[in-house]
């Protein structure tokens, strides 16, 4: 029965991501020829908002675009990655001639270099002119076209800043061209390689050969990756290097999970609205998007602060809630929660009854926020009878 499930969805996603895909026709100068692109936007696309999106180059579009518009499909719909531009490229008979590469180096090379300069110099900017894009671009591409993209490597500032290179045929020296600029980066790059144990043989071998040298790099700007799947031939491994890559490529962008709170959030030095602010700070410097930070995320904080007794975290989350959405009860409810604690009764009182007239929470309503209220006046009242007596006395 969960297979019938996961195959309906699937096939809806696959309904869903044909009725989204738009083709054009775009005359290239570079090539003295017209490229035919197969273009997928956001579901909710709204060329009048701010909100930008990555954008994924995807080579040999004619086989490659659907594989990547499903995988994009189905971690968008669970926010495991940002609603990205997919831009697929139709190459069919051309393709021999945009891979043309050196024998030597491996890099395009006439046809090849026209191609490449087509992408770099017609393509990217097209697409930045006339979508809402962020600064990151992604390139997939496989056997000759994994070859070729790596070639955006060189460019002063990298082209692309992440590369999924799905079984890619390396040409001449290109492997070690690659090791080299990777260890000398000086911007942030996802790279990400993978093959199979049924690929083809002299793919495989300089695969892992490249696999050597590359897990070996000590450079901060790297985050670099490598998969080699079981059973999928050279082609099949398409599907599950995709799903990989992706996934680790936006692991960044995904809420916050068992995994990051227990490995980095538990033993964070600070206070837990640093954390969280810093980490939402680099997905925006990373990925060029803003991505809100979620209620759900700020509870997860809180958990871990009343773990780690750190009743500071738990007062600067609130206060970082109520900057975030000052009509929610959340960020004043905490706060109150602080006082309570700290044993500033009137303090707690006031936030409590200001609590009363925000917003509810799912997991906190009024009658919960009375229920303290209540118990803080029974406290004042004994303590200004205490006071009293002591008075008295």
């Amino acid at each position: 029965m969960k297979n019938t499930y996961l195959f309906i969805f699937s096939l809806l996603l696959c309904l869903q991501v044909s009725a989204q895909v738009t083709y054009e026709k775009f005359e290239s100068r570079k090539l003295n020829s017209t490229r035919q692109l197969k273009i997928k936007l956001p579901k909710n696309y709204d060329p009048e908002s701010e909100l930008k999106h990555p954008v994924i180059i995807v080579f040999d579009g004619e086989y490659l675009f659907e594989p990547v518009s499903g995988q994009v499909s189905f971690q968008t719909h669970f926010d495991e990655m940002p609603e990205s531009i997919i831009v697929g490229i139709i190459q069919g008979e051309e393709r021999f001639y945009d891979s043309y590469f050196d024998e030597v180096s491996g890099l395009p090379f006439e046809s090849g270099d026209r191609f490449y300069k087509f992408v770099e110099q017609e393509l990217i900017p097209h697409i930045d002119a006339n979508y809402n894009t962020s600064k990151f671009k992604v390139a997939v591409g496989h056997n000759l076209m994994g070859n070729f993209m790596n070639a955006f490597l060189f460019h002063e500032e990298p082209v692309f800043q992440a590369y999924i290179n799905l079984s890619p045929d390396f040409k001449g020296t290109m492997h070690e061209n690659v090791a080299t600029r990777l260890q000398w980066l000086e911007d942030d790059i996802f790279y990400y390689m993978a093959t199979s144990d049924k690929d083809i043989k002299s793919i495989r071998e300089t695969v892992r050969t490249t696999n050597e040298q590359l897990k070996t790099i000590d450079n901060q700007h790297l985050t670099y990756y490598y998969d080699e799947l079981k059973g999928d031939t050279h082609y099949q491994l398409v599907t599950g290097a995709l799903s990989k890559a992706l996934d680790k490529i936006f692991e960044l962008y995904k809420p916050l999970d068992d995994k990051e709170l227990n490995e980095k959030v538990v033993p964070y030095e600070g206070t837990l609205d640093d954390y969280i602010v810093d980490r939402y700070k680099r997905i925006d410097d990373l990925f060029g998007i803003f991505k809100p930070i979620s209620e759900k995320e700020l509870e997860q904080l809180i958990t871990v602060a009343e773990k780690r007794e750190d009743l500071e975290s738990v007062y600067k989350i609130g206060k970082l809630a109520n900057k975030l959405n000052p009509n929610s009860s959340f960020g004043t409810y905490y706060m109150a929660l602080y006082a309570e604690k700290l044993g500033k009764t009137k303090k707690a009182l006031k936030l409590y009854e200001t609590a009363l007239g925000l917003e509810d929470m799912a997991h906190i309503d009024r009658e919960f926020i009375m229920s303290h209220v209540e118990g803080l006046k029974v406290v004042e009242d004994d303590t200004e009878i205490e006071d009293e007596d002591d008075e008295e006395n």
